[in-house]
C-alpha cells in the first residue's frame, strides 16, 4: 500500500481540529479530561478510531442492512451519551428519576469518585464512550476524506479503503489527544478548589447535552458542514503535492483529487467523450418518474453527481437551480443523481428531508449503490456531464467554479438541438 497515501490520510485525519465539525463530539472528550489519559482517554480516542473506521467502511460500500444499523447505532450512543450528560448535570435527580440507567451514565463520566476510596477508573467504561463517540462523529468532508471515501465507492469493499479510513480516524484521535493532554491540566489545576469542581461538572454536563441536542438536530452535518474549515486549504496544498507525485508514477485515477477543476478552454470546441451510459441500478427517484437514456434523446441533459452533506455541492447548487429555472423550458433536463458519501445519506428520509430543505426542484435519481456513479466513470462530488440531444457526452466539470463555461455549453448544446430538430 502506498505509505505516501497512508500518511496523507493521518494528516487529514490530524488536520480536522481545525474543523468546525469536531465541536460537536469535543464535549464527550472532555468529559473524562479529569482521569488519567493511560487508562481513561487513550481507550476512548480508541474506541473512537476504531469505530469511526468501520461504520465508514461499511457506509462507502454496504446495503440497507448497514445503513439501518448505523440509525440504531447512533440512536444508542445519543441516549447514552445524554444520560452522560445528565450525569454531570445533576446526579442526584437522575439517580432517583433514571435508577438502573443512570449508573451507566456515571461509569462513564467517573464523576463522583470517592477520595478516601480512591478513583476507579473503567477502561471499558471509556472505551464504550469513545465507541458511543465514534458512532456520532461526521467530520467535514474535506478533499482528503472526499478522496478515500471516492476510491471506496469506486473500488467497492477492500482493505486499503478500511486501511485508509483507520489511519484517517487515527488522525483525528491523536489531533483530539493533544488537545486533550493540554485541557486535561487546565482541569486538574481548577480541580484544586472544590468550588471549581462542582461548576465544572455542571458546565461539561450542559456541553454533552448541548452537543446530543445538535447532533439530534442535525447541526453537525447541516449548518457547522457550511461554514469555513481552517484545513481545508492545507489539505488541498497537499493533495496537490500528491497528485504531481501520483501523476508521474502512473497512480490510478481513483486516487485524484475530488476537488480536480478542469480549466475552461478559450473557445466552446466541445468534443464528444463518448454516450451517456443508461440510467440503470438506481434505487428510486425524487421530484419525477424514472427517466431513462432512450427516453432523454432530443433533450439536453446536465448530470450532476452530488451528495446533500457536501458543502462543495452546496456552493454548485444555486447554479444548477438556475441553470435549470431558466433553460427547462427550452430543453434542458438536470438530473442530479445522489450518491451518498455516509451512510446516514442513504436513508431516504434524510435525503426528502434535505431536498426540501435545499429546495432542489429538479429530478433526483437515487444511486445508493453508485450503479450510475461507475456507468460513467465518475470519481468526484460535486461532479457535472453535459449531454447532447444525440445522447452524447459534450463536456464535464469537477468541483466548483466555471459556472460560466458550464452555462456557455448548455447554451451551445441547446442551439445546437435547435438546429437539428426536424421542421414541423
Amino acid at each position: 500500500m502506498n505509505t505516501v497515501l497512508l500518511g496523507l490520510a493521518f494528516l487529514g485525519g490530524v488536520l480536522t481540529i481545525l474543523s468546525p465539525c469536531i465541536l460537536p463530539v469535543l464535549p464527550f472528550i472532555f468529559a473524562r479530561a479529569n482521569q488519567p489519559f493511560a487508562r481513561s482517554s487513550l481507550p476512548l480516542l480508541a474506541g473512537l478510531a476504531v469505530t469511526f473506521a468501520a461504520v465508514a467502511s461499511l457506509g462507502a460500500v454496504a446495503g440497507a442492512w448497514a445503513v439501518q444499523l448505523n440509525i440504531y447505532g447512533r440512536w444508542i450512543a445519543l441516549a447514552a451519551l445524554a444520560l452522560l450528560g445528565l450525569s454531570l448535570l445533576a446526579p442526584q435527580w437522575t439517580n432517583r428519576a433514571l435508577a438502573p440507567f443512570t449508573q451507566l451514565g456515571n461509569r462513564l463520566a467517573n464523576a463522583v469518585p470517592s477520595t478516601e476510596q480512591g478513583t476507579q477508573h473503567s477502561t471499558l467504561a471509556s472505551f464504550l464512550l469513545g465507541v458511543a463517540t465514534g458512532l456520532l462523529w461526521a467530520p467535514c468532508a474535506g478533499p482528503i476524506l472526499g478522496l478515500i471515501l471516492t476510491s471506496a465507492a469506486i473500488q467497492g469493499p477492500n482493505m486499503q479503503t478500511s486501511t485508509l479510513l483507520l489511519f484517517y480516524a487515527v488522525g483525528g484521535a491523536t489531533g483530539l489527544g493533544l488537545v486533550l493532554l493540554v485541557g486535561g491540566k487546565f482541569f486538574k489545576a481548577l480541580q484544586r478548589s472544590s468550588r471549581f469542581t462542582h461548576g465544572l461538572r455542571k458546565a461539561l454536563g450542559v456541553a454533552v447535552l448541548a452537543s446530543v441536542a445538535a447532533i439530534t438536530l442535525g447541526f453537525d452535518t447541516g449548518a457547522l458542514a457550511q461554514l469555513p474549515s481552517a484545513n481545508s486549504p492545507i489539505e488541498q496544498r497537499l493533495l496537490d503535492q500528491f497528485r504531481s507525485q501520483a501523476t508521474t508514477s502512473a497512480a490510478p485515477p481513483a486516487l485524484a483529487s475530488p476537488m480536480l477543476k478542469v480549466q475552461a478552454t478559450p473557445k466552446l470546441q466541445l468534443p464528444v467523450e463518448g454516450a451517456m451510459p443508461p440510467l440503470n441500478g438506481l434505487t428510486g427517484w425524487l421530484n419525477s418518474p424514472e427517466l431513462t437514456a432512450d427516453a432523454l434523446r432530443g433533450k439536453v441533459v446536465l448530470i450532476e453527481f452530488w451528495t446533500y452533506s457536501c458543502y462543495n455541492c452546496k456552493n454548485v447548487l444555486p447554479y444548477v437551480r438556475s441553470w435549470h429555472q431558466k433553460y427547462k423550458d427550452q430543453g434542458l433536463v438536470v438530473i442530479g443523481v445522489h450518491a451518498p458519501e455516509f451512510a446516514y445519506e442513504k436513508n431516504l428520509n434524510n435525503l426528502k428531508a434535505a431536498v426540501a430543505e435545499q429546495n432542489v426542484p429538479y429530478p433526483i435519481a437515487i444511486d445508493n449503490n453508485f450503479a450510475v456513479w461507475r456507468a460513467f466513470n465518475n470519481q468526484y462530488w460535486p461532479a457535472m456531464y453535459f449531454v447532447d440531444a444525440k445522447g452524447r457526452i459534450r463536456y464535464h466539470h469537477f468541483g466548483e467554479g466555471a459556472y460560466d463555461k458550464g452555462e456557455q455549453v448548455i447554451q451551445q448544446l441547446l442551439q445546437e438541438a435547435r438546429s437539428t430538430a426536424p421542421a414541423t
